[in-house]
């Protein structure tokens, strides 16, 4: 039977739940989706995203039929994973090594033109 998963909230936390199948949308649920995105949106484009929905709806119901009870819906195809490396303290420049080369400095800080208009 072919079917569709939603989140739906409950006491212990976000769940996954099995809905009944969802084969298109009419012309007046378009509309409403519409007004609640707040889209002006005319009749001809109404009627033509209602088809379009269908196509994907159609689709998707053709990949939840490949997708047997034992797979569990992700959200990627391959895990992720943090590339990021760990944040290590090492030596570095002291404020005078830094502004050594600065033109103006003032306060420990590079001494730039003013931009901005603000005292």
């Amino acid at each position: 039977m072919d079917c569709y998963w939603k989140w739906a909230d409950s006491q212990l936390g976000l769940n996954l739940i099995r809905l009944k199948p969802m084969s298109s949308l009419s012309r007046d649920d378009v509309a409403k989706l519409a007004g609640l995105a707040r889209i002006e949106m005319s009749e001809e484009e109404l009627v033509n995203l209602s088809q379009e929905f269908t196509v994907i709806l159609d689709a998707v119901a053709r990949v939840q039929e490949v997708a047997g009870a034992d797979v569990e819906p992700t959200s990627h195809p391959l895990p992720l994973r943090n590339v990021f490396r760990a944040d290590v303290v090492v030596p570095s420049l002291t404020p005078e090594e830094a502004l050594s080369g600065a033109p103006a400095q003032e306060e420990q800080r590079f001494r730039v033109p003013q931009i901005l208009g603000e005292e």
